[in-house]
C-alpha cells in the first residue's frame, strides 16, 4: 500500500511540474496559440469575414451548377423511339451488315460452279415477278443464288430473323432463312 501511495505522489508532482513548464513562456519561447492570433483576422488568413447572407448565396450557386451538371446527363442522346415506329426499326435493321450467318459444312454446287465450306450471310429475296430465292454473302458479294420455296414454316426459330442448314439426305442440305418479310427454304446439292 505504501508502494501505491508513493507511486501516485510521484505521478501527481510530475504531471503539476510538466503542466507548469509547458505553460511559462520562458521554457517554451513563445506562450501559447491565442498569442499569435490577431484579431484583424480570421482563422485560416482570410482578411474579412463572410456573412451568413454571402455564405448562403455561394451555397445556392454551387447546388445550381451541380443540378445543370445532372440535367445534361439526364438528356437521352439520339433519336426517340416510340411503340408506334418499332417494326419500321425492325425493317430497317435488315440490312446486309445484320443478315444471319450460317456455315456451310460441304462444297455445294450452284449454277456457276462449286461454293467452298465457309461461313455466309444468307438472305431470302423476291424478286418483282414473285420469284424467290436465296442469297448467300460473303464480304458484301454475292457468292451464290439458289431458287427457294416461300413458306409460313418459322422452322421452330425463336427469333425474328434467322438462318440454318438442315441434311436431306446423303447428298443434299436444306438450307433456311427467315424474317419479318419472308421465310423461305432452298434444297442445294452436295459437290460429289
Amino acid at each position: 500500500m505504501k508502494k501505491v501511495i508513493l507511486l501516485f505522489s510521484v505521478f501527481i508532482i510530475l504531471f503539476t511540474a510538466g503542466g507548469c513548464a509547458i505553460a511559462d513562456d520562458d521554457l517554451t519561447g513563445g506562450g501559447d496559440l491565442w498569442d499569435n492570433w490577431n484579431a484583424d483576422q480570421t482563422f485560416y488568413g482570410q482578411d474579412k469575414s463572410v456573412s451568413d447572407k454571402e455564405f448562403d448565396e455561394t451555397v445556392k450557386k454551387l447546388e445550381e451548377k451541380k443540378n445543370k451538371k445532372i440535367r445534361k446527363k439526364q438528356i437521352p442522346k439520339g433519336q426517340e423511339f416510340h411503340q408506334s415506329n418499332e417494326t419500321e426499326v425492325i425493317i430497317e435493321s435488315t440490312d446486309k451488315d445484320s443478315l444471319p450467318v450460317v456455315c456451310i459444312p460441304a462444297e455445294i454446287t450452284a449454277d456457276d460452279g462449286v461454293i467452298p465450306v465457309g461461313h455466309y450471310q444468307i438472305k431470302g429475296v423476291k424478286d418483282e415477278s414473285g420469284n424467290v430465292f436465296i442469297e448467300l454473302y460473303q464480304a458484301h458479294f454475292v457468292m451464290a443464288k439458289f431458287p427457294a420455296v416461300e413458306t409460313n414454316d418459322d422452322f421452330g426459330s425463336e427469333t425474328i430473323t434467322f438462318a440454318k442448314w438442315l441434311p436431306e439426305g446423303d447428298d443434299k442440305i436444306k438450307l433456311i432463312y427467315g424474317s419479318m418479310d419472308l421465310n423461305a427454304y432452298a434444297v442445294v446439292e452436295i459437290k460429289k
